[in-house]
């Protein structure tokens, strides 16, 4: 299918257009990146499905380098591979992955799903059951040693199965998972041993099932040899599950304090409907699917895990539970899955990855305070005082080098909405360090002058006043962080 009909990537100062509006004065947009001017990040973008043909890669490919996220996740597809029983037809992954290698991407490749070729062979739907039978696991065996040693030169990122646990699946057992995910890293890491193997894909954090996948893995002296466990967690206020993800934490803490979690697979749609996977009760818009994904991505990064958004097109998904257009994609596409145009998340995601690399590094000791004039005697330790007890996240990083800093702030109360109305908040930050500090809005990209008369340093105390601040990131950084145009 020919993409040349889809719509360019706009590239103009003014290239989302909303009704935001605030009376800072207006300095410019953000720069776009692409994955060739960032060196590393925390980010991934979910190309997945492709082993169903619910989206074609040629349809998007071309939108992927100017998005500025280096690493995709997709699916590998067995069953699509091996459709006559002992035969492989690797055509339509060589073409995904030698394109994207020449792009400079980097494929983070998921052994999914089963084969109907084979008596209990597991099945090739989200939801499936794992393969079970000898001949299956032993044709499964044979598939991954095939495949890594085709893709070993392109491919050091690898993930096991997708959401085991998807529905509540009463047919994949933690245990089965377990035993799956151990045979197949073995065979991973026999054939490539410096490969990254990312475990588990969590459907939803089930902790007792994670508790006894884990347990599993630690008992046959296996945990150790993944280099982090994925989790995806639908909610619609993207910044109240991390209570869970914390909870989750401490689960995998029991058995491997060191492995670290990865984000591995979340969106919101940018319309409602039911039959279109996660998050259809509510009237999503491609405003509030911006909004979404951005706090997704910011609220991964403030508590220092590797974020992954799902995904980068409309998905038409012709079988398996999800039966009509999945519109969590960040460029629209349509039935026949030809690519339309970039969303507005695309555009918002593109001013995170812009500003948000691994230069960057986290706060670690930012705490809220309610004294506006305290400062810790530790110039380490940081605190920040809002002027509301209203909920907001707020997280602050600084250059590795310049040690110049920057805040990312959003209302965090509640579901995305429609409105762009901001409401005035002071905010307080002692022990900072900002030469010119600027306003950013990520939705729009536009950057914005904070007047003199707006904001004051005494000592290393920093107060700002009049801020306006919504339900989506904004940012409060040092002029040195942020190119625009």
């Amino acid at each position: 299918m020919d993409a040349v009909f889809s719509q360019s990537i706009d590239t103009s100062k003014d290239r989302v257009k909303t009704d935001f509006s605030i009376s800072l004065p207006r300095l410019g947009s953000v720069k776009p990146r692409s994955t060739r001017e960032i060196e590393s990040s925390n980010w991934l973008i979910g190309c997945e499905t492709m082993d169903r043909d619910f989206t074609d890669y040629d349809q998007y490919k071309e939108y992927l380098v100017p998005l500025g996220i280096k690493r995709l996740r997709m699916q590998a597809g067995w069953d699509k591979t091996e459709k006559i029983k002992g035969q492989y037809d690797w055509v339509w992954l060589d073409h995904i992955i030698d394109d994207a290698h020449k792009r400079g991407l980097k494929p983070w490749l998921q052994t999914s799903y089963g084969n109907h070729n084979y008596p209990n062979g597991g099945g090739s739907n989200l939801g499936a059951g794992v393969p079970t039978s000898n001949e299956a696991l032993e044709a499964w065996d044979r598939w991954v040693e095939a495949m890594v040693k085709r893709y070993k030169d392109k491919v050091v990122d690898w993930e096991i199965w997708n959401e085991p646990n998807f529905g509540d699946n009463q047919e994949n057992t933690p245990e089965k998972a377990a035993a799956l995910n151990i045979r197949t890293i073995d065979i991973i890491k026999r054939i490539q041993p410096e490969a990254k193997v990312s475990g588990l894909a969590l459907g939803h954090i089930g902790l007792d099932y994670a508790d006894r996948f884990f347990k599993v893995l630690a008992e046959k002296k296996k945990i150790n040899l993944f280099d982090n466990f994925t989790y995806h967690d639908y909610t619609y206020n993207p910044d109240s599950h991390y209570p869970k993800v914390m909870q989750l934490r401490a689960v995998l803490d029991k058995y491997a304090p060191t492995i670290p979690l990865r984000q591995g697979e979340n969106g919101a749609p940018s319309s409602p409907g039911f039959g279109r996977g996660a998050l259809g009760d509510y009237e999503w818009s491609e405003l509030t699917q911006a909004k979404w994904d951005t706090r997704r991505m910011l609220g991964d990064l403030g508590h220092d895990i590797e974020s992954s958004v799902f995904g980068i097109i409309e998905m038409a998904y012709t079988s398996g539970p999800i039966h009509r257009l999945n519109y969590k994609g960040i460029i629209k596409s349509d039935s026949t899955k030809r690519a339309i145009r970039p969303k507005i998340a695309y555009y918002a995601i593109q001013n995170v990855t812009a500003i948000f690399d691994h230069s960057l590094q986290r706060i670690k000791k930012l705490e809220q305070s309610f004294n506006r004039t305290f400062v810790p005697e530790n110039k380490a330790e940081m605190t920040f005082s809002p002027g509301t007890d209203r909920s907001l996240a707020v997280y602050g990083y600084q250059h590795k080098d310049t040690k110049k800093q920057l805040f990312t702030i959003w209302a965090n109360d509640y579901i995305p909405v429609e409105s762009n109305a901001t409401r005035n908040l002071s905010f307080t930050f002692s022990n900072a360090n900002l030469d010119t500090p600027v306003y950013v809005d990520i939705i729009t990209g536009g950057v914005y002058e904070i007047p003199a008369s707006q904001w004051k340093k005494t000592g290393s105390l920093y107060t700002f006043t009049d801020i306006p601040i919504y339900d989506a990131p904004i940012l409060i950084a040092d002029k040195s962080l942020v190119t625009f145009q």
